[in-house]
């Protein structure tokens, strides 16, 4: 794992893709702390931080896109699923050379609240903390495009969906508010996110029986449950699809000071799930 990691991490700074997202993170965070906590005087760098979630709709898969399209592209992924190393560890390795690409500006951004505590009041507390989860949400989204990446072989292909998801995912709130509230559009809205899901293990293991029999049982459980008392899928999917809402644990430090420890937990699923997915995604074409 660590030779793999070595070599992404060298292959991203000698094309430059990680010296461009690094300069073009900071750049853009360093015009929104002039302008706000130089300039204007605001004491606060995480509310400046925010202001940089942005820039991940275009960075984030500017360096995931060719993790693995590209060993795909090249069909040097089958040296990868030959490897004497696990599956697992050849994905973590290529993980944490992109998290350590994310890792430099934001250490970067760690000189910022001192410079903020030199001309007068700062809170460094709220400053640092927003800063760990600016990277944690960040890892969030690299494990998912990782994972757009791992089902595709061209890099295009796979920045533009991530590109699609990320701009989903940062307006999501904006979505939900035209999320019906009705309980019939409620179970009909979870018994399709359950078809979806069926189909998703169906692809993934070949297995009919077991991908209809989740759909079915599922289903058939959801009705069920909405003849008894519908009333419990009112306004459903705007609390389900809610947890979607991955940015929200982070503007809620900038704008609320508070720090969601579930939030936390959240992140560290998300990357788990992505990161597991990306092996599952990698370890059927072993099999095809």
């Amino acid at each position: 794992m660590l030779a793999i990691y070595k070599r992404e991490l060298k292959s991203y700074f000698q094309s430059m893709i990680g010296c461009v997202f690094v300069a073009f993170l900071v750049a853009f965070t360093g015009i929104y702390f002039m302008a706000y906590n130089l300039n204007a005087g605001y004491p606060y760098f995480s509310y400046t931080l925010s202001g940089s979630l942005i820039v991940f709709l275009v960075g984030i898969p500017l360096i995931t896109m060719k993790s693995f399209s590209e060993e795909r592209k090249n069909k040097t992924d089958q040296l990868l699923l030959t490897a004497p190393v696990g599956l697992g560890r050849v994905v973590l390795g290529k993980y944490l050379a992109m998290v350590s690409v994310l890792a430099v500006p934001n250490i970067i951004f760690c000189i910022f609240p001192l410079i903020i505590k030199l001309q007068g009041t700062a809170y460094l507390k709220v400053d640092y903390i927003s800063i760990g989860v600016f990277f944690l949400l960040g890892c969030v989204y690299i494990a998912i495009g990782m994972f757009l990446s791992s089902l595709t072989e061209s890099q295009i292909i796979a920045f533009i969906t991530t590109f699609g998801v990320l701009l989903v995912l940062y307006l999501w709130d904006g979505i939900l508010s035209f999320m019906p509230g009705s309980a019939i559009s409620g179970v009909i809205g979870l018994i399709i996110l359950l078809l979806i899901v069926a189909a998703y293990i169906q692809q993934m293991t070949g297995n009919w029986v077991l991908s209809g029999g989740i759909g079915l049982i599922g289903a058939a459980a959801l009705i069920v449950t909405y003849i008894l008392k519908s009333s419990l899928f009112e306004n459903i999917l705007t609390k389900v699809l809610g947890n979607l809402a991955l940015a929200n644990i982070f503007t809620d430090i900038t704008s609320k000071s508070i720090v969601d420890v579930s939030g936390i937990v959240l992140y560290l699923s998300v990357i788990a799930v992505f990161i597991f997915l990306t092996v599952q995604a990698i370890q059927k074409r072993r099999w095809s």
